[in-house]
């Protein structure tokens, strides 16, 4: 079958992930990828496309729309994925739809388009084809029903995923060679990751702090002995993980998540992961089983020093996680399997 996959294209982890996924199940795929759109060596060019692709309007984003809609022609796809829609505009689905009756548009989002905080630009284009998709796959249950208020025809849940490429955990007889007691690798956001942050920081942890936007954290004299607070990707994110003897997740409080990629990563590399307690995850890992949850500082903390004592309970759950994730199959070849499940009923 004939997949158009259509995305930013700068992240491994998402779109680029995909198509590797449709292939994998057996399918021709192509990719349409905007990013190179809003590339040029010139400076005051560069300024100008990082404008329009920042406010998502202009020529620029004429003219990929345009090239999407030549590229679909030709092609002749069963399936348009579009993921992460920002640049697409309604009346480029809605044409693809005209030129090509069998083709279904489905529609995906790894963000909450319905929260506050973010730019009221970023989702104009997204939120205007929510009406055109065949499927709008949601991230998250509780943007569902908001879907539904904007008239989506049809709404189904596509939960985040591990790649099996890349998230796998270190192979046996290789011995631990842990870097870190704790470990926590993701973005920087202005809730109460910083609470639980400082409370490691101020204990003898050794504690490892890795990813983006942390720039925009607030100077505190604790933080400084982490700096510079790098992103970690592909490779690298794994490698740096797999380092640590306790790998942390918080739940994002700007997309309202009751879950995140991490969820599932971070038990399919085999490392024992504490995360931030919510019902959805209750219903996907047992507590103290397959992964353990704090609820609070103290709570984490506690943790921490109660697994840092017990190794061997701790690599158990480690291997409970990692066996969960994959009988469950939260592997992004499952996820894209049940994607095209809707194509045959």
């Amino acid at each position: 079958m004939k997949i158009l996959v259509v995305g930013d294209g700068r992240s491994t982890i998402h779109e680029v992930a995909v198509v590797a996924a449709f292939k994998k199940l057996g399918h021709h795929v192509e990719p349409f990828y905007w990013q190179s759109y809003f590339v040029s060596r010139y400076p005051l060019v560069r300024l100008w496309l990082r404008f329009q692709n920042k406010f998502l309007i202009g020529p620029t984003l004429i003219k990929l729309n345009s090239d999407l809609i030549k590229m679909a022609d030709q092609f002749e796809p069963r399936l348009v994925f579009v993921y992460r829609g920002t640049h697409i505009t309604p009346q480029t689905i809605t044409e693809i739809k005209r030129r090509l009756p069998d083709c279904m548009v489905y529609g995906y989002n790894n963000d909450d388009p319905f929260a506050t905080g973010h730019p009221p630009w970023l989702w104009r284009n997204f939120l205007q084809c929510v009406p055109i998709y065949d499927i709008v796959f949601s991230y998250r249950k509780h943007n569902i029903p908001e879907y539904s208020e904007y008239d989506a025809q049809r709404v189904e849940l596509l939960m985040p995923w591990f790649n099996p490429a890349k998230d796998f955990p270190r192979a046996l007889g290789v011995p631990h060679n842990d870097k870190f007691d704790v470990i926590f690798v993701g973005h920087y956001e202005n809730d109460d990751r910083i609470d639980h942050i400082k409370r490691i920081a101020e204990s003898n942890i050794i504690f490892g702090l890795f990813g983006p936007d942390w720039e925009r954290a607030p100077k505190l004299d604790w933080l400084e002995k982490y700096l510079p607070i790098i992103p970690v990707r592909d490779q690298l994110y794994r490698e740096t993980i797999i380092q640590s003897k306790i790998a942390l997740c918080f739940l994002s409080k700007l997309n309202r998540d009751t879950y995140t990629r991490r969820c599932f990563e971070i038990p399919a590399m085999g490392v024992f992961m504490l995360c931030q307690y919510s019902e959805d995850l209750s219903h996907l890992f047992e507590d103290g089983v397959d992964v353990v949850f704090f609820h609070n500082p103290d709570d984490m903390m506690e943790k921490i020093d109660f697994y840092m004592r017990h190794s061997k309970l701790r690599e158990q759950i480690s291997e409970n996680g990692l066996m969960r994730v994959i009988r469950d199959k939260h592997d992004i070849i499952s996820r894209m399997d049940y994607v095209l499940n809707f194509l045959k009923r």
